[in-house]
């Protein structure tokens, strides 16, 4: 096999624990011998082994080391956090060849442990289908690269642009089915983001329900109030209370929380504060075939539109009976 087939190998061992191992990235490890695979590992949860050294355990010993050529599809890092540094065990393992993909944009690593690798006279091999790692963990560099969370707006939508009834009257505009894949938009981001008035009048819970393993996102309220009703559902779970109206500080003290990636759900104030700001990345609706009419808010005032915010269309499909299309920043 190639280096990049072998590379390949490890990007995808990697992608099958996006779930449990965010906020972190997903990192995948192989162990290699006359280019066949010996060992492997991921990066399986949050705070647990780093890919590296789930492969190394994964290692027969008895094998030579020098013959043997370590595959990882991140930098491995040489700082101490939640675990040891995972240059220290490649060190100690004996391995003298490492091929690493992309380099971990983490200012704590960012060279520091391929410079570190060859200073212990490890080769050191990178770029190996670095735009791909990248594109894996793109809410991983997007936070070490902008300082600041990866920010996608989701919104359901009348056919005529309305988020809901005024009076109350429509609970919900999209079919269930529409919402069962919400959940699943939800299960890939770290945190939840909605305002007062949403938790107020929705009491949504707002939870990633799926059935399979995840590391459940965090809930974020900006509100000026403190004295909340704790039986609304959305406070089934901690919630952390903002209190400012300058969304750039607001995400910017999201990163003491390592969170790389936030998912807005609120009415058309929040919304449209987001993308009026700029802070939004990725916006993804869901459209009823229905319209809402007179009675109706609409989502975008004074004939703003989606393009006018700067965004271009990428995808779109059905489901059930409603369209999903989502728009990335130009």
């Amino acid at each position: 096999m190639t280096q990049i087939e072998l590379m390949q190998v490890a990007l995808d061992l990697s992608k099958d624990f996006k779930f449990t191992a965010k906020p972190n990235p997903v990192v995948g490890a192989l162990v290699v011998r006359n280019g066949e695979i010996v060992a492997q590992g991921a990066h399986e949860s949050w705070g647990k082994n780093h890919a590296e050294i789930n492969c190394l355990n994964n290692l027969d010993k008895s094998l030579p080391a020098d013959e043997l050529t370590l595959y990882v599809t991140l930098e491995p890092c040489n700082h101490f956090g939640k675990t040891p540094p995972c240059t220290d065990a490649i060190i100690q393992s004996g391995i003298k060849k490492v091929v690493i993909g992309a380099l971990d944009p983490n200012p704590k690593v960012a060279g520091q442990g391929i410079q570190k690798l060859i200073d212990a006279n490890i080769d050191v091999v990178h770029g190996v289908l670095a735009s791909e790692v990248a594109d894996a963990n793109k809410f991983f560099f997007f936070r070490h690269i902008n300082k600041r969370p990866f920010i996608t707006i989701k919104i359901a939508s009348s056919s005529d642009g309305m988020s809901h009834a005024e009076d109350g009257s429509i609970k919900w505009i999209t079919s269930a089915a529409a919402r069962e894949d919400v959940q699943h938009l939800r299960a890939e981001h770290d945190a939840i983001i909605t305002g007062g008035n949403t938790v107020r009048n929705d009491n949504p819970q707002m939870n990633a329900r799926v059935d399979y393993p995840i590391n459940q996102p965090k809930k974020i309220l900006l509100s000026s109030e403190s004295n909340w009703d704790k039986d609304l559902k959305f406070f089934d779970a901690p919630v952390s209370i903002i209190d400012s109206r300058n969304l750039q500080d607001v995400l910017h003290s999201l990163i003491d929380e390592d969170i790389c990636s936030a998912l807005v759900e609120a009415g058309p104030s929040l919304v449209n504060a987001f993308l009026e700001d700029g802070l939004c990345e990725e916006l993804v609706v869901y459209q009823s075939p229905n319209p809402i009419g007179t009675k109706g808010i609409s989502w975008f005032d004074d004939g703003n539109t989606i393009e006018k915010f700067g965004f271009k269309h990428t995808s779109s499909y059905t489901i059930d009976r409603d369209k999903k299309t989502t728009f990335v920043r130009c």
